[in-house]
C-alpha cells in the first residue's frame, strides 16, 4: 500500500568506512566511566530486512551493468558503502544510560560497539587492526560517548568517518548525581549494578558488589559541568541527523526510542506529500495525534466526523442529505461519507501540503472504496489502547454548560465546588456507549490492519508526546520505491 513499517526495518549490514585503526586517535581524549543499565531489558524481535533489500539492490545492478566477471563486481558491490550498515553515535551526561543503551543497540543490530576505553585497551596490532576493519565493513560501528570534544568531532569528520544518526541523551542534572550515587561495580566480572533500579538477587554477588570511584556528588557534578561545556560545541556538527531523547524515563522506553530511530533512514530532498491515516479505537488519542502531526508538519487536519458536522451546518447539498441521519442518530451511509470526504481531500491545499486523516475508514468497505477512488495514505499508524484507559480518559469527562470548557474530573478538575455542581456528561461517553464503540472497533480493526499490511502498530496508552515520538520516527521514513 507504500506504506513504510519503521518497527521492521533494521539494519544489516555491509561496508563502512575504514575507522578503526585511525579512531585510536581520539584516544588522548579523558576517559569516563562505563554507564550501568538503571532498568530491566525486554526480549525485542528481529526481522532483518536490510540484508534483503542489499541482495535485491546487487542483482538489480547486475541487471544493468551485466559484468563479464560478475564474482569481483559482487565483491566491489559489497565493499561500498551503503544504507543498509548501523553507523551510529550516542552522547549523553555522566549516569545518562548511554552505555546501556549503545549495549543493547549493538546487540540488537548485531553491530560493533566501541568506546574510548575499548578502544585504548585493545592492543595495536596492524594485522589485527586490518581484520577488525574488514570485519566492521559487513557490520557497521555505534561509538559509545565519541566524540566528547569539538575537536573529535571535527577530526572524525576530516578522517571521512560519518555517521547516519547521533542520538544524544538528556536529563536533569539531579537525577543523574542522583542516579549515578546507587551505581555498583561486581569486581570479579565487571557487572554495574544499581541500588534502586537493577540490585541483583543473587545474595553472593550483592555481598561483593563496590562502589566504583568517581561517583560521588561533586565528582558527578564537576563531570556534568565538563560536558555541559563540551555537548553544546558538538550537536551544531550533526544538524539533521540529530536526535535529543530523553534519558529521564524507564531504559527499556529510551531503548524502544533509540531503535526506532536508528531504524529510519533521512528524509531526502525529492518531493513528499505525506497522505496519513490515523487508525483506533474512541479515546486512543487520534485528534490530538492529527493536531500535533498538522502544527509541526503544516499537514491539513482532516476528521472525518468533523467533516459531516460542517456539512451539516453549512447547509451544504451534502448537509441536507445527512442531516436525516443525524436527526435520527443512525450511521451516514459510506457513499455519502465519500463524498465529503473526496470534496475535501480534492482541495488545493490537501494536495500540495498533504493529509492526516483521522475516522475514516472504520472497516474493509470504506477501506476498498477510498483505495479504489485513489486515496492512498503512504503512512498508516494503528493506536492500541485497553479499555480500561479508555473508560477512564472518557467516562470521566464534563462540560460546563454555562462557559463550554470541558473539565476532567481526575486530569482537569473544575476549578469551584459551583462549577462542579453543574457539569454534565456527554450521553455518548457513558460506559456502555463506550464498550460498544470498543468492541465493533476491534472486530474490524484486523481486516484493516491486513489490508494495511505495512501500518505500524503503536501503544497508545502512554504520554502522548512520547506517542508523537513514534509516530514522527514513521513520518520521516523515506518514501517506499514504488510510490502509489
Amino acid at each position: 500500500m507504500g506504506v513504510t513499517k519503521s518497527r521492521t526495518r533494521l539494519s544489516a549490514g555491509t561496508e563502512r568506512p575504514h575507522i578503526y585503526p585511525r579512531v585510536f586517535l581520539l584516544k588522548t581524549g579523558k576517559l569516563r566511566p562505563r554507564e550501568g543499565s538503571w532498568g530491566g531489558s525486554r526480549s525485542t524481535e528481529r526481522l532483518g530486512r536490510g540484508a534483503l533489500a542489499e541482495t535485491e539492490n546487487m542483482l538489480e545492478q547486475l541487471l544493468i551493468h551485466q559484468p563479464k566477471d560478475p564474482i569481483p563486481f559482487m565483491i566491489d558491490h559489497l565493499q561500498r558503502d551503503n544504507d543498509y550498515v548501523p553507523k551510529i553515535i550516542i552522547l549523553g551526561p555522566p549516569a545518562s544510560g548511554k552505555t546501556t543503551i549503545a549495549m543493547w543497540l549493538a546487540k540488537h543490530l548485531s553491530t560493533n560497539l566501541l568506546s574510548v576505553e575499548s578502544l585504548i585497551a585493545k592492543e595495536y596490532s596492524p594485522l589485527a587492526a586490518d581484520a577488525r576493519m574488514h570485519h566492521q565493513k559487513f557490520k557497521g560501528w555505534i561509538l559509545d560517548g565519541i566524540p566528547e570534544t569539538r575537536e573529535q568531532a571535527l577530526m572524525i569528520q576530516t578522517l571521512g568517518i560519518s555517521p547516519r544518526h547521533v542520538i544524544a541523551l538528556s536529563a536533569p542534572d539531579t537525577v543523574l548525581i542522583e542516579r549515578n550515587l546507587g551505581k555498583r561495580i561486581d569486581p570479579q566480572t565487571g557487572e554495574i549494578y544499581h541500588t534502586t533500579f537493577d540490585w541483583p538477587p543473587e545474595s553472593e554477588i550483592q555481598n561483593r558488589l563496590m562502589m566504583p570511584a568517581g561517583i560521588s556528588e561533586g565528582e558527578t557534578a564537576r563531570k556534568l559541568l565538563e560536558y555541559h561545556r563540551n555537548i553544546v560545541r558538538i550537536l551544531p556538527s550533526y544538524p539533521k541527523i540529530l536526535k535529543v531523547i530523553n534519558a529521564d524515563q524507564p531504559c527499556v522506553d529510551v531503548f524502544y526510542q533509540a531503535l526506532t530511530y536508528v531504524q529510519t533512514s533521512h528524509r531526502s530532498n525529492a518531493p513528499f506529500t505525506p497522505r496519513v491515516l490515523l487508525c483506533g479505537p474512541v479515546g486512543s488519542g487520534k485528534s490530538l495525534q492529527a493536531a500535533l502531526l498538522a502544527q509541526k508538519y503544516g499537514l491539513i487536519n482532516v476528521c472525518c466526523g468533523q467533516l459531516l458536522k460542517e456539512a451539516v451546518a453549512d447547509k451544504s447539498k451534502y448537509g441536507e442529505m445527512i442531516q436525516p441521519f443525524f436527526e435520527k442518530e443512525i450511521a451516514v451511509p459510506d457513499n455519502i461519507i465519500m463524498k465529503v470526504l473526496k470534496q475535501r481531500l480534492d482541495q488545493q491545499d490537501c494536495v500540495e501540503r498533504g493529509w492526516v486523516l483521522h475516522g475514516f475508514p472504520r472497516d474493509l468497505d470504506q477501506a476498498h472504496v477510498m483505495d479504489s477512488l485513489g486515496y492512498k495514505p503512504n503512512r498508516v499508524f494503528f493506536l492500541n489502547v485497553p479499555l480500561d484507559s479508555v473508560i477512564e480518559r472518557l467516562t470521566l469527562r464534563r462540560t460546563d454548560p454555562v462557559t463550554g470548557e470541558r473539565y476532567h474530573l481526575m486530569y482537569k478538575p473544575p476549578p469551584t465546588m459551583e462549577v462542579q455542581a453543574r457539569l454534565l456528561q456527554n450521553p455518548k461517553e457513558s460506559e456502555e456507549q463506550i464498550k460498544l464503540k470498543m468492541d465493533l472497533f476491534y472486530r474490524n480493526s484486523a481486516e484493516l490492519e491486513q489490508f494495511y499490511g505495512e501500518a505500524i502498530t503503536l501503544n497508545g496508552d502512554q504520554d502522548p508526546y512520547t506517542v508523537f515520538e513514534y509516530i514522527e520516527s514513521g513520518i520521516i521514513n523515506p518514501l517506499p520505491k514504488k510510490v502509489p
